[in-house]
């Protein structure tokens, strides 16, 4: 990994931390696949942090711009998948 995960500078530790686990199953997801059980319980405490739509949105777009990897197509296979099926990035 050669960039920076987007954070904003008002975030506690524990907020960052967060935030910064939701990218790394993002990226996994990517790269490995994760359970959708995974990807759900990241977004929910992102979302916890991050409960603007229009935040949450630049913040993908910033983790895009970063890393080549698209947030969005993950939390929403996860949503819309049954099971523990695991959810794998293209």
């Amino acid at each position: 990994m050669d960039y920076n995960y987007p954070l904003r500078g008002d975030w506690s530790t524990d907020e960052i931390i967060a935030v910064t686990s939701f990218y790394t199953v993002i990226e996994r997801a990517y790269e490995e696949g994760v359970q959708r059980t995974e990807v759900l319980e990241a977004y929910r405490e992102f979302k916890k942090i991050v409960p603007s739509m229009s935040e949450e949105k630049t913040l993908f777009r910033e983790f895009e711009q970063a890393s080549g990897y698209k947030s969005y197509p993950i939390v929403r296979d996860a949503r819309n998948s049954d099971g523990d099926k695991l959810i794998k990035g293209t």
